[in-house]
């Protein structure tokens, strides 16, 4: 299921990228409630001038036999562009929860916060967020990276 999902916002973010600006790129992630690092990859499509398309996925390293995973459809807003771009998050996010031999559990969550790119002057764009999600499965996820053109 989480393949379908996340091939679903890739297709859907695809979409609107025909002939804006589109980035893919990967990076680290911290999650509040699990207490620990993971790896995450993430697209950027603009929609507008001012609105992008943003999925997700963060896969968090195992601890204590607990498997944690998030999937994200975000929108952002571009407030301000100058060395850095800041814009707002808001979304859906998809959290699954598996802990080893007992129990697997996924839950649909909100996402709000905010983010930034950085021009670092070529291609590579290096990019922070932090949201919070609001569900069962509340958490701060903060991020960063790096991005990628894929025009």
């Amino acid at each position: 299921m989480k393949k379908i999902i996340f091939l679903s916002f890739i297709i859907i973010a695809l979409s609107f990228s025909t002939n804006a600006q589109s980035r893919a790129g990967v990076g680290l992630a911290y999650g509040s409630e699990i207490e620990n690092a993971g790896i995450g990859f993430n697209g950027e499509f603009a929609a507008s001038s001012d609105i992008n398309i943003a999925p997700s996925l963060i896969f968090y390293f195992k601890k204590n036999n607990v498997s944690w995973w998030e999937i994200n459809g975000n929108i952002n807003y571009i407030f301000s562009e100058n060395s850095a771009t800041i814009y707002g998050i808001a979304g859906l996010n998809l959290t699954g929860i598996k802990v080893e031999g007992i129990d697997t559990n996924t839950e649909l969550g909100l996402n709000l916060g905010i983010g930034a790119n950085f021009d670092a002057g070529g291609s590579a764009i290096p990019f922070a967020e932090a949201k919070y999600v609001l569900g069962d499965f509340d958490q701060l996820s903060l991020f960063g990276g790096v991005r990628f053109p894929l025009n």
